[in-house]
């Protein structure tokens, strides 16, 4: 597959977002180009582009280093708010040069169907028996993979992208992520 073919974004877990950031001793954030651009995201701030190298362009204006106590906030809203940690790789496809935080409502990949983004290297399993019904986990699924149906959770794996939502808001412990 040539580099132009492979998206520039996939999806991550915010455990996976956490180590990339990990990885790297230097930060930038800038604001969301999708969130400039767009209609505005309502659930969360702006500035949640972060890259790992001066040189990364970002997608948004408003650029600046930042230490690691914000990288820290930043993370926190993106695990509060339900961000979809959607890491980006650097032009020749090598490497990753930062990570993104995306909703529904505002983000280019959820708004145009020709935005393209790999799935995560994690998929979700569901233990039915142990899954108390409560719908949690499809309110925070922006990938349609989780609905219900005659009032039964229903998974449909191929939608599932690996970000892990769902996982993390089970109060019953029913979902976990596994290597895809």
């Amino acid at each position: 597959m040539a580099d132009s073919e492979i998206p520039i974004h996939y999806v991550a877990t915010h455990r996976k977002a956490v180590e990339l950031v990990k990885a790297h001793s230097r930060y930038w954030v800038s604001n969301c180009g999708c969130r400039e651009t767009g209609k505005g995201c309502k659930r969360s701030k702006t500035e949640v582009c972060m890259s790992f190298s001066e040189e990364s362009p970002g997608t948004g204006s408003g650029k600046r280093e930042i230490m690691l106590a914000e990288v820290v906030e930043i993370l926190n809203e993106a695990k509060s708010k339900h961000l979809v940690a959607r890491p980006f790789r650097n032009d020749d496809r090598t490497g990753t040069e930062g990570v993104c935080f995306c909703r529904d409502d505002c983000c280019a990949y959820f708004l145009d169907p020709k935005e393209k983004c790999d799935k995560g290297e994690m998929i979700e399993t569901t233990d039915f028996d142990s899954c108390d019904q409560c719908d949690l986990c499809i309110n925070v699924c922006h990938f349609g993979a989780r609905t219900v149906s005659a009032g039964m959770l229903k998974v449909d794996r191929e939608k599932c992208y690996g970000c892990g939502l769902c996982a993390d808001v089970c109060p019953a412990g029913a979902v976990k992520m596994v290597k895809r």
